[in-house]
């Protein structure tokens, strides 16, 4: 669904909170897919960023830490970027936990 498609959505709508957007926007089988497909990443992006803080750790510390550099650890927070396995273990490892990955 393109932008052009929800202004009629939203034509004649004077003020919404993001709550209210979110559920209005979610209606929409397809960005609820790919919605619900993109939550398990940003899950992990969470975590990650939460583990790297709780150990009071920059971007570029960790990343010392993996043998890559400080944007790598900025994308991978912060991007649609789509991190290898490889990477992630690396990262776990040096946060100081194991990946696992489950099939539920």
């Amino acid at each position: 669904m393109r932008l052009t498609d929800y202004k009629s959505i939203f034509k004649g709508v004077t003020k919404m909170n993001h709550k209210d957007v979110k559920n209005l926007i979610l209606n929409n089988p397809e960005v609820k897919k790919e919605y619900d497909e993109l939550n398990v990443l940003y899950d992990i992006k969470r975590q990650i960023i939460k583990l790297r803080l709780e150990q009071g750790l920059s971007q570029k510390e960790l990343a010392k830490k993996i043998g890559t550099k400080q944007s790598a650890i900025s994308r991978l927070e912060s991007d649609d970027y789509n991190p290898s396995i490889e990477l992630l273990d690396k990262v776990a490892h040096a946060l100081g936990k194991k990946l696992e990955i489950r099939f539920n």
